[in-house]
């Protein structure tokens, strides 16, 4: 069964103003996708994003975002560098292809001297 991890890749803490409660502490985060599983561990391109505040800790949907808020959430999201989207296979991967490919050529090996 794969597991899915939002990692986050980049964190600000901006000082516009809450709509819930008017604080000036919020946190914006950015996370990307990843899926891991026994065989292998896959980067995506997905990437998604939250607006945080820090005193109330509610999230600042984008319906109720201000002016002042989408403009620091474009200069940000210009400044996000997600990871490129990759495949990266574990140890048991290798190790059951290696034993699959041993098992392979020890019966084309058997078959071609007539054993089986």
């Amino acid at each position: 069964m794969a597991k899915e991890k939002q990692i986050a890749i980049k964190e600000a803490e901006i000082t516009n103003n809450c709509p819930e409660c008017f604080n000036q502490q919020l946190k914006l985060t950015f996370y990307q996708k990843h899926t891991f599983n026994p065989f292998f561990h896959r980067t995506t391109d997905v990437v998604t994003h939250e607006i945080k505040c820090k005193k109330c800790y509610s999230i600042i949907y984008p319906v109720n975002w201000t002016d002042d808020i989408e403009r620091v959430f474009d200069y940000y999201n210009k400044l996000v560098k997600p990871d490129q989207p990759a495949v990266r296979f574990t140890t048991l991967f290798f190790f059951l292809l290696i034993l699959f490919l041993g098992l392979v050529a020890a019966g084309f090996y058997l078959k071609m001297e007539g054993i089986i």
